[in-house]
């Protein structure tokens, strides 16, 4: 098979379209033909050597594909060849052929193209996870999401809103702002000429907060936190050292969570099949009802997968980039 392997850690340019062993499923694993796999900002990082994979999975790049199951390993019910899937990955999604667990393979929903359907696992699996399963946001709740108009914010927003939580987002130009709206972010938050924390807080103070920037934002954002609040930290983009006040957080009864997704193992309480399992069973149905779907930046062909790291490394992405196989 072809892939994407690294030349050496630094720019898109390193990025190269080379032959690779053909994968094999081992038990309990299905090999899926890959039609698409979406770009993430791990993948950047993996890219210039700071986010090396997990122990035992494949150095292909690559956390979510969508595409067709080529064959069953040993063990595996409840899937058939031919069926049309997407997945959530450990890496190997820039190639392709990837052998993933069957535990981590979710069906394409009804309604929404096989090459879209590569754009949702990684996002919905850390948005459902981290706001709903780890932070329990509920109807009636508010939401604040930052880089809501990135390919985790755009899922947030239409998460949130589908099970009537109140959003807020912020983002940087005036067609990212407006996306956000769209999507049902009331207010759209420039972080470029307000103050989040200011805004939040005259709003009575955010539920959840869910954060992609760490350290430059942490005080900011239990700032914005309204009593008993929840900090979801997924990111690190502003840093990741920061001074924590802990007694404005005890003041406020706050918690903060920082969870991974990418290192869970597949099995156990926290483990990747568990969030699948839920997001298949509460999360898919509000996307084959068109409540929650995947935003599509652009398709790239896959061999080109320089030029949508440069994209995205660039800013001003709107939900995803696809990679498609030709």
């Amino acid at each position: 098979m072809y892939a994407i392997a690294i030349r050496e850690p630094g720019d898109p340019d390193v990025l190269e379209w080379t032959e690779q062993p053909d994968p094999s499923p081992g038990a309990g694993e299905v090999l899926v033909k890959v039609a698409a796999a979406g770009v993430n900002r791990a993948d950047l990082l993996q890219r210039r050597g700071f986010y090396p994979p997990p122990k035992g999975a494949s150095e292909i790049l690559g956390l979510e594909c969508s595409g067709t199951i080529a064959e069953l390993g040993e063990g595996v019910t409840g899937w058939t060849v031919g069926d049309q899937v997407c997945a959530l990955l450990s890496g190997g999604g820039y190639a392709e052929q990837v052998a993933v667990p069957a535990a981590q393979v979710l069906p394409v929903p009804s309604g929404v193209d096989l090459v879209e359907a590569a754009g949702l696992p990684e996002v919905t699996c850390t948005v459902w996870s981290n706001v709903v399963m780890e932070a329990g946001l509920r109807g009636g709740q508010f939401l604040l999401v930052h880089g809501g108009s990135g390919g985790i914010g755009t899922c947030a927003i239409q998460v949130a809103t589908a099970l009537g939580a109140r959003v807020a987002a912020t983002a940087g130009s005036p067609e990212t702002l407006q996306l956000c709206r769209e999507l049902g972010a009331d207010p759209a938050i420039s972080y470029r000429d307000e103050d989040f924390v200011e805004v939040v807080k005259g709003l009575g103070g955010a539920d959840v907060i869910l954060d992609n920037m760490g350290a430059s934002y942490l005080d900011r954002n239990i700032s914005a936190l309204a009593p008993d609040g929840h900090l979801a930290v997924i990111g690190m983009q502003g840093g990741r050292k920061a001074e924590l006040d802990m007694g404005k957080m005890l003041a406020k009864r706050a918690r903060m969570s920082l969870l991974a997704l990418r290192s869970r193992p597949v099995e156990g309480a926290n483990g990747k099949a568990a969030i699948v399992t839920d997001v298949r069973e509460r999360l898919w149905p509000l996307v084959e009802e068109g409540k929650v779907r995947p935003i599509v930046h652009g398709r790239i062909p896959m061999r080109e997968a320089a030029r949508a790291h440069s994209a995205l490394d660039a800013g001003g992405v709107r939900g995803k980039i696809l990679l498609t196989v030709d």
